[in-house]
């Protein structure tokens, strides 16, 4: 029974590694660690929820697409170095990862390309740098243009309703006066 047990958890392993690398269980209920490394993988492989420990460093990844790792909540370390990143705007969702996961690492990715960014630490990119990022801009403006455009309508329907209720109060204290007028003169006109 024991060697049946044995033989569906190693199963159980092998079906949740992915196949280019090699995982080890880091013991019962304290995850897997996944070794990727050096495997001259193009893209990261679809990865077991219970990652501990992930090492994809001496690859060929270019970039990870968004939301890859995110669900890698029990990560703890993460070795993603050595590989020709291409530091454009799709490398912004890795930054940000790298920044909540496992920040010291930003210091020893590199970037491979575009030329400007050669040879840069991925956590000295600044957002200038990311190239394409700069034609999303106007995107952003657009919705700062409606917020702004909502705000300035918001101050001119209000000025418009203040206007309307001052030049109301106004023909109404005017009403007031010219009646206590008419009632004054009557009753001056009958003493």
């Amino acid at each position: 029974a024991g060697f049946a047990l044995s033989l569906l958890f190693h199963m159980t392993q092998t079906e949740v590694c992915p196949p280019s690398c090699n995982c080890k269980s880091l013991g019962e209920m304290k995850g897997l660690q996944i070794d990727c490394s050096s495997r001259k993988l193009t893209e990261v492989p679809a990865l077991p929820l219970d990652t501990k420990r992930l090492y994809l460093h001496n690859n060929s990844l270019t970039s990870v697409p968004p939301g890859a790792l995110d669900s890698l909540r029990s990560l703890k370390e993460v070795k993603i170095f050595d590989n020709p990143w291409n530091c454009d705007c799709h490398i912004l969702y890795l930054k940000l990862w790298l920044e909540d996961i496992s920040a010291p690492s930003l210091e020893n990715i590199r970037c491979a390309s575009p030329a400007p960014v050669r040879m840069k630490t991925l956590r000295q990119l600044t957002g200038n740098e990311l190239g394409i990022c700069k034609r999303l801009l106007p995107i952003k403006c657009l919705e700062f243009f409606w917020r702004d455009l909502i705000l300035i309508a918001g101050a001119i329907i209000t000025l418009v309703l203040v206007l309307w209720a001052l030049k109301f109060s106004k023909k109404l204290v005017c009403q007031i006066n010219l009646s206590l007028y008419d009632s004054r003169g009557r009753l001056l006109g009958r003493h």
